[in-house]
């Protein structure tokens, strides 16, 4: 017996083109609201020489780190390095793609993890789409945010985000529900209102955890720069991918070293800044 074929790929791509067609518009609204986001982020982080911004850095994560001055020597040294290997720019173009997918991964995922920790249904609802995201090859989806977006940097920051997002669900919602019942009754026995619990309770009970998600989410979408290249996206990955083209071992090694440096300094800089359980 032969099992009759089903067009699920052919289903999936009548609906983006439908999904392109009749709500294209609110596509473009949001490109040029990405586009905005990671211009600012570019323009602020190259706005000062990069000796002068690699001082200011290194004195902020020692003051963010609580004057941990191995974490900022460390964070020095490291941009000194990328800047004398002649990939500063293209390090401040990662940098600034990084921070704006992860702002915009966070703003989506914080919330919905929290409405998933407080609600059954919208829980059961996620979950299977999280799974989804999870699973699905990274490669992907660069195909829907070509059609939807074209080629470059927004295309590539889109399929970062749902590549990066769902951390920052899982664990908001695992932090929240693992507050304990005992904190939630006392809590509502001081009468406190749904919001007030949340903010003053839950959230800082669970802000480990979600700071967890947080790190995750920031290194996923690091390590999503060199796919996202693939589209268009520029950075670090973009000189990356062309050193494989060109089988460059030293471009290649050098673009990948500067994307290390940048990854352990946000790492580090991330688990300084949790608060211990």
């Amino acid at each position: 017996m032969v099992v009759p074929k089903l067009p699920i790929g052919e289903y999936v791509e009548v609906g983006v083109y439908w999904l392109n067609d009749h709500f294209g518009f609110l596509m473009d609204i949001f490109s040029e609201f990405i586009d905005m986001l990671i211009s600012t982020f570019k323009d602020i982080l190259l706005f000062l020489p990069p000796l002068i911004f690699i001082i200011i850095t290194a004195l902020l994560v020692y003051l963010v780190s609580k004057k941990d001055l191995k974490l900022a020597v460390g964070t020095a040294i490291g941009f000194l390095l990328i800047d004398s290997m002649g990939l500063w720019n293209l390090s401040i173009e990662t940098i600034a793609l990084v921070l704006s997918s992860a702002v915009v991964a966070l703003l989506v995922g914080i919330p919905t993890g929290i409405l998933s920790a407080k609600n059954e249904t919208i829980f059961h609802i996620v979950k299977p789409v999280l799974d989804f995201m999870q699973t699905m090859p990274s490669f992907v989806y660069l195909i829907p945010a070509v059609i939807f977006f074209g080629l470059g940097n927004v295309p590539g920051l889109v399929a970062t985000i749902i590549f990066a997002m769902p951390p920052a669900i899982r664990l908001t919602n695992l932090g929240v529900r693992q507050v304990p019942v005992e904190l939630r009754e006392v809590a509502n026995a001081f009468g406190t209102t749904p919001m007030q619990k949340l903010v003053k309770v839950e959230l800082p009970i669970a802000l480990p955890t979600i700071m967890a998600g947080v790190n995750q989410c920031i290194m996923l979408s690091l390590s999503m720069v060199v796919i996202a290249a693939m589209i268009g996206a520029r950075g670090l990955g973009y000189q990356v991918l062309v050193g494989i083209q060109r089988v460059d071992i030293g471009q290649g090694f050098e673009a990948g070293l500067g994307i290390v440096i940048i990854a352990i300094v946000l790492d580090r800089l991330t688990q300084s800044i949790t608060p211990k359980k």
